[in-house]
């Protein structure tokens, strides 16, 4: 087997394992949605064994995956410079708040960021938000105030929040002057549709 081959073939498990955990799937769910047992998959995670092509086409269906994705070269990482001048506007929901893009574009990327300004009274409404991922926002001037779960926070310039999604949140600018925060996002990626 060439070297080039061998890296190939040496590259399968952990993009499956990678995809599995990214999905949170068990190994046990994997093998349910595959057809194939956990304990081969937990082999070919680990370098162990290498799939025939019939494993390979099942756990690669069950990943939402063409085989390709498994054997091809990686591509080369994305990488986005903005200008200061250059950020794009993210459209909100929300009155009050603009959000100019620091980050690359979704699908390339699963975390988010932005410049956002909050203006005086803005908020996030008065029912609570819940979805899947994380937030991390960091207080440049201002003021904004957090409530996640059960918890308020109060944050001045210089302080920081990172939450789970997942808990009921909520924002909203308590002062009398422009909040403005770099918000980040993390999306995580949407597991594939069950068709069984």
């Amino acid at each position: 087997m060439s070297a080039r081959v061998s890296e190939v073939v040496s590259g399968i498990g952990p993009k499956i394992r990678d995809l599995r955990l990214r999905y949170g799937y068990s190994l046990q769910s994997l093998a349910d949605r595959a057809d194939v047992s956990a304990a081969t998959i937990h082999k070919i995670e680990q370098a162990g064994m290498v799939p025939t092509i019939t494993t390979l086409l099942k756990i690669a269906a069950a990943l939402d995956r063409p085989v390709s994705y498994f054997v091809d070269d990686e591509e080369p990482a994305p990488t986005v410079f903005t200008p200061a001048d250059r950020r794009r506007p993210i459209h909100s929901s929300h009155a009050g708040i603009d959000l100019a893009g620091i980050s690359g574009s979704y699908g390339e990327f699963q975390i988010a960021g932005a410049v956002a300004t909050v203006i005086p009274g803005a908020s996030s409404g008065a029912k609570p938000m819940r979805h899947p991922g994380e937030e991390l926002v960091y207080l440049v001037s201002g003021a904004l105030e957090f409530t996640v779960g059960e918890a308020v926070h109060l944050l001045g310039p210089g302080d920081a929040l990172h939450f789970h999604t997942r808990q009921p949140h909520s924002w909203r600018n308590p002062g009398e002057r422009d909040a403005v925060a770099i918000w980040m996002a993390l999306r995580p990626a949407s597991p594939p549709s069950d068709s069984k």
